[in-house]
C-alpha cells in the first residue's frame, strides 16, 4: 500500500510515522508511506505556500499553486483527499474501504482555508475525522494513516486483533484484563480464567452489546437494533436491564456462562 501526504509542516509528521507498528511496518515493505514537502514546490525565495485571500479577512490561504505542483510533480497514489471539517466523516468503515485498495493520498490544509480551485480541481475528495478546528491537518493525517495501514494484512502481526475491536460489527470492544487475576480486590471474572473459549467468547459478545447499549446507543440505532439472538444473548446473562449497567465497568456486572 503506497500513502503520499503533502503537508507545509512535514517536520510534524515524521516522528510518528516513523514509531510503533507502523514504522515497523514501513521497514518491512508492507506499507509505503511518503511525506512531500509543499515548499520545494514553491517559486519564490521565501518558499512561500499562502497568500492573503481575496475580498479581505483574517488569516492566510494556501495558495493553489504549490499545491498543483507538488501534485503534478509526485503523480500520487489516487484517490487523494483534501482532510477538511466539510469531508466525508472519516470512521472504522471508511478505513476498511481504503484499507481495501492499493493506496490513497493526503492534502494537509493549514491557516485559514485552502484555495477552492484545489478543492474543485485536483482533490478527489475531502475527509474529516471530526467537528473539531485544528492548526492543520497533519494530526488528522496520522489519524487515518494509523487507523488505515494497522488493517493491511501482517502490520499487526496477529490478525485476529483486528477483528475484535471497536466498531467491527458496529459495537464496541469487549473489555480486557491481563495478570495480576486479583489487583487490589478487583478480580477478573471467572469466565476469563474458565478455559473454555466458547464461554469466553459468548461472554465477551454480551459484554460488547452491553457496554454498547449503555455508552453508544448510536451505535445500536445504526446497526438497525439488537437483533433476537442479541437480546436473548443478554437476557440469559443477566444484563436484560440495560440501564441498570455500569458505565464505569459493564463487566462486572455478570460473569455468568
Amino acid at each position: 500500500m503506497r500513502i503520499d501526504i503533502f503537508t507545509a509542516l512535514p517536520q510534524i509528521l515524521e516522528a510518528p510515522l516513523s514509531a510503533s507498528l507502523l514504522g515497523r511496518a514501513r521497514e518491512r515493505g508492507l506499507v509505503d508511506v511518503r511525506v512531500h514537502d509543499l515548499r520545494d514546490h514553491t517559486t519564490d525565495r521565501h518558499r512561500s505556500v499562502d497568500d492573503s485571500p481575496f475580498g479581505g479577512g483574517a488569516g492566510m490561504v494556501l495558495s493553489p499553486e504549490p499545491v498543483f505542483r507538488a501534485v503534478e510533480a509526485v503523480q500520487p497514489q489516487r484517490p487523494l483527499f483534501l482532510l477538511d471539517p466539510g469531508g466525508r466523516r472519516f470512521d472504522q468503515e471508511v478505513a476498511v474501504e481504503l484499507a481495501g485498495g492499493p493506496g490513497f493520498s493526503l492534502l494537509c490544509g493549514r491557516y485559514e482555508g485552502v484555495d477552492e480551485r484545489v478543492r474543485r480541481h485536483l482533490v478527489d475528495g475531502e475527509l474529516s475525522i471530526g467537528d473539531f478546528v485544528l492548526a492543520g491537518g497533519e494530526a488528522a493525517a496520522f489519524v487515518i494513516v494509523e487507523a488505515v495501514t494497522r488493517l493491511v494484512p501482517g502490520v499487526m502481526g496477529n490478525e485476529a486483533s483486528a477483528g475484535e475491536e471497536s466498531f467491527v460489527d458496529g459495537l464496541l470492544e469487549h473489555p480486557q484484563y491481563t495478570r495480576p487475576a486479583d489487583f487490589r480486590g478487583w478480580v477478573v471474572p471467572q469466565v476469563l480464567r474458565s478455559g473454555d473459549h466458547a464461554r469466553v467468547a459468548r461472554w465477551r459478545r454480551a459484554v460488547a452489546l452491553a457496554r454498547t447499549v449503555a455508552r453508544r446507543p448510536d451505535l445500536i440505532e445504526a446497526r438497525g437494533g439488537l437483533s433476537a439472538e442479541e437480546t436473548a444473548l443478554l437476557e440469559v446473562l443477566g444484563w436484560s436491564e440495560y440501564h441498570g449497567l455500569s458505565p464505569e465497568d459493564p463487566s462486572q456486572e455478570s460473569s455468568a456462562p
